[in-house]
């Protein structure tokens, strides 16, 4: 195991640098971030030199990357944007833990990640557990009971489901729960935000207003991996070892719980793990409709913006949390499969 995960940090390494060396080149394209500084305003020829040299931008690519990587603090910057490099370099790169600068609010790119990154895990992890929840129950039972009523209905609910928009789900979801329950004078939910700033943050508001982002959220994903689950669980129930077990005199409940579910479950356990690395970019569509302040509404911002240090550090932030999963789901893998040697 130890070797395994020695030998999997070794590979992720170069992994993670061609993966920032493409997302940098391909940032380039997103637009100049000196033409959106200065909002309705746009700033004058002059001024965006000045602030080009100021923020590094009139350098080559390669040594804005550089910059990115491993800071300038060996280097004379343009502090005052005067074209004549004086001031010593204060960055320190993201090797050394320094994410950079916000181009449009000057705050360090991790304190605003800091301050989002926990309004979505809130969101996409309760979303999440009711994603799996929800999917195992539909998939076993459909299993269990193939083409019967509950069956048909099922799958073509869940055809109907997975076919739905985001946004469009989103917004159906606001005019019936929040706009026609409160013209019929019924209880209503609320659409934007995590609270009421009258009531305050308290927890019953945020459960109330977590309810519409995560109905729009599981609607969809728990339509899709239902059918796989059922799929899977069908499959594993006409194994020659299940039928056995059966043969034997075991329950159909203990069939199901001690032989075809852990069997099953090991394709759904990878489809988990490459879902739990991009809660933390959020969903992006879900938290805009919602105005959610979470990763997924702070990357959309700031990509209007052209904001590059943001959007590098999120993108970043997710490629780091994709690698490390893979290598988890891998562990958790040979966990559940003994047939499976990571050694």
């Amino acid at each position: 195991m130890t070797n395994y995960l020695l030998r999997r940090l070794a590979q992720a390494i170069p992994q993670l640098f061609i993966i920032s060396l493409i997302l940098f080149i391909l940032m380039q394209s997103f637009g100049d971030p000196i033409a959106t500084l200065g909002g309705r305003i746009p700033p004058r020829p002059e001024e965006k030199e000045r602030l080009r040299r100021q923020l590094g931008l009139d350098k080559p690519l390669y040594m804005q990357y550089l910059t990115w990587l491993v800071g300038n603090d060996w280097q004379k910057i343009d502090m005052d944007g005067d074209g004549v490099a004086e001031t010593p370099g204060v960055r320190k790169g993201i090797l050394r833990g320094d994410w950079g600068n916000s181009l449009v609010t000057r705050k360090p790119v991790l304190e605003m990640i800091g301050e989002r990154l926990p309004n979505t895990l809130l969101l996409m992890g309760v979303a999440e557990i009711v994603i799996i929840i929800f999917s195992l129950l539909l998939g076993i039972y459909s299993a269990l009971r193939p083409y019967s009523r509950f069956d048909n209905i099922a799958t073509g609910l869940s055809f109907v489901g997975y076919s739905m928009p985001v946004f469009w789900l989103a917004l159906m979801l606001m005019y019936i729960f929040a706009v026609n329950f409160k013209r019929w004078g019924l209880p209503y939910l609320p659409t934007v935000g995590m609270y009421d700033p009258e009531v305050g943050r308290t927890s019953m508001e945020l459960m109330k207003h977590m309810i519409l982002p995560i109905a729009t959220l599981s609607i969809i994903s728990v339509a899709g991996y239902s059918r796989f689950v059922r799929s899977s669980v069908m499959e594993t129930l006409g194994q020659d070892y299940v039928r056995t077990a059966r043969a034997k005199g075991m329950k159909s409940f203990l069939v199901v719980l001690k032989h075809a579910l852990p069997n099953a479950a090991l394709p759904f356990i990878t489809i988990i793990g490459l879902d739990i690395p991009f809660l933390l970019a959020g969903a992006v569509v879900t938290e805009r409709i919602f105005a959610w302040p979470g990763m997924g509404r702070l990357f959309i911002d700031h990509t209007e913006r052209s904001d590059f240090p943001m959007l590098m550090g999120i993108l970043m932030l997710i490629s780091i949390a994709v690698v490390v999963f893979q290598i988890l789901t891998d562990i958790v893998y040979s966990l559940v499969d003994p047939r499976i040697r990571l050694d």
